[in-house]
């Protein structure tokens, strides 16, 4: 937890946001509530939100499954362009993420793209999928929860 923190304490902070909390915001699934927070934190500028090239294809795909109207689904895909900062994707971060303990190639990817854009968190509601990684991950509930316990003891200095 300290280091946590110690992340949260920090004037710019940025944060990679991953697939699933967008999904989660999008579709109103499960702790929807949290996701959003988190997105509205983005799209304030309150916290610097990273998303990967990739997420955007994969998001693209899923939401032409769901919605199937190509205009509202390039709406919203504009939307989420505009909220969060798109990060590249060059052969070194896929180089890397090959090399990653993470199991999962897309997370690997994920974790990469972190490190080399100076990311200090990575949002997601599968924290157990970057356990082996070099970057914390953290639900969107225990970023939030986190955030307003380092208002709260900010307000009071």
């Amino acid at each position: 937890m300290p280091q946590i923190k110690k992340t949260l304490e920090r004037q710019s902070m940025k944060v990679i946001i991953d697939i699933n909390v967008i999904m989660d915001w999008l579709f109103k699934r499960k702790e929807h509530e949290f996701a959003a927070k988190v997105v509205d934190l983005c799209a304030k500028k309150e916290i610097s939100g990273f998303v990967c090239a990739h997420e955007i294809t994969i998001l693209s795909y899923f939401l032409e499954k769901e919605v199937k109207n190509r205009e509202q689904v390039t709406k919203v895909l504009s939307k989420i362009i505009k909220i969060f900062s798109v990060l590249d994707l060059k052969s070194n971060i896929l180089n890397k993420a090959l090399k990653s303990k993470i199991k999962d190639y897309e997370d690997a990817v994920i974790e990469q793209s972190a490190l080399v854009n100076g990311c200090g968190l990575i949002i997601t509601r599968n924290v157990k999928d970057f356990e082996n990684g070099k970057i914390q991950s953290i639900t969107p509930k225990d970023f939030l929860k986190n955030s307003q316990i380092l208002s709260k003891t900010k307000e009071k200095t």
